[in-house]
């Protein structure tokens, strides 16, 4: 069941829109217009209660003037691109700059602040928006479609495609921040964490991958077996000091992995998180730079408030010839999909 309603009204008097998507369960899900944001996910406990674990905003104004990007759809490309640059053949491409002058971040954030046009097909809610030609110094006219799909197994897949009229790097991926508590738990330290990921790219002061391929092993970054994602945050490792006391960081999903790469579970709640994928990296960030952020009933957002699983492309992709490919020829459509299947132990 698809439900709609009026979310809000931007400045410009561009409305914004809410659908719920609920199941046979009583699990539902809610989803906005403006960034194709997914707002919430409410999910039991072990004793049947209903919890909303997503962090983010009540309210259409705090999305627009406080997100780090909660729950948003990120493109054109996710994550970060160094000195904002890149060639594709023997065209070189200067695009926007919107992290600290130096680098463009999740596209410049086009995606995540776009009022998407949505509509209802069958048990999906499907949302469109086309990216103008150039639009940030990106190549060509980009269109863009991101499909939520919540079904009776408790399984919220997001699906996505995209597809331009030039050539061009393409990584789309949803910035959810989770804490399987409730949005209300301070922070997910307890909360425990799987990767079927041997390896991760370690990155420099700019938050920009060296290049390297890194294995996990007796590091503070092995999440090969379900551990608390605190208990090494706070260890002396040059890549966890960079991220700001955490981690931010992609990790390499091994390619024989079978089903689920990762699982999260929260001990108090009993709440587990399985996520597939088809991507070949994650993005691993635990809230490193929240601070003080007035969220969903006045619950205020701290560091590691929430942790975030999103799934791409490698940070860099386009200027790393050792990095998995993410350059799409015109007319060449991108596809992925990603679920988040809920259930309590």
């Amino acid at each position: 069941m698809i439900s709609k309603k009026l979310f809000g009204t931007l400045p410009d008097k561009r409305e914004v829109d809410i659908y719920e998507l609920k199941n046979s369960n009583g699990v539902s899900a809610s989803v906005i217009t403006y960034g194709a944001t997914w707002q919430s996910l409410f999910a039991p406990d072990r004793d049947g209660n209903f919890e909303d674990v997503l962090i983010g905003f009540d309210d259409l104004e705090d999305h627009v003037e406080r997100s780090d990007y909660q729950g948003q759809i990120v493109g054109r490309y996710a994550n970060r691109i160094c000195g904002g640059r890149f060639r594709v053949g023997d065209k070189e491409f200067d695009v926007i700059k919107n992290e600290n002058g130096k680098t463009c971040l999740h596209g410049g954030g086009e995606f995540s602040h776009a009022v998407w046009a949505a509509r209802v097909e069958g048990e999906s809610l499907v949302l469109e928006y086309t990216s103008p030609e150039g639009s940030n110094g990106f190549p060509g006219e980009m269109s863009a479609r991101v499909t939520y799909t919540l079904d009776d197994s408790n399984e919220l897949s997001i699906s996505y495609e995209a597809v331009c009229t030039e050539d061009t790097p393409i990584n789309m991926t949803n910035h959810a921040y989770f804490n399987l508590g409730s949005y209300k738990r301070p922070n997910v330290l307890s909360q425990e964490l799987r990767l079927s990921c041997s390896h991760y790219t370690p990155m420099d002061a700019d938050s920009i991958p060296t290049g390297e391929i890194r294995d996990v092993t007796e590091t503070a970054f092995d999440f090969r077996q379900m551990k608390a994602i605190g208990r090494d945050i706070n260890c002396a490792d040059t890549q966890i000091e960079l991220a700001n006391g955490g981690y931010d960081h992609n990790f390499c999903i091994d390619s024989d992995t079978q089903g689920a790469f990762a699982t999260a579970y929260d001990p108090e709640s009993g709440r587990v998180m399985e996520v597939t994928t088809d991507m070949p990296g994650v993005q691993l960030y635990t809230g490193n730079f929240l601070n003080n952020i007035p969220g969903k009933g006045g619950t205020l957002m701290n560091k590691h408030a929430g942790f975030c699983l999103e799934t791409q492309f490698y940070p860099d992709s386009p200027n790393r010839p050792n990095f998995p490919p993410c350059i799409f020829k015109a007319g060449e459509t991108f596809r992925s999909r990603t679920s988040f299947k809920f259930s309590v132990k």
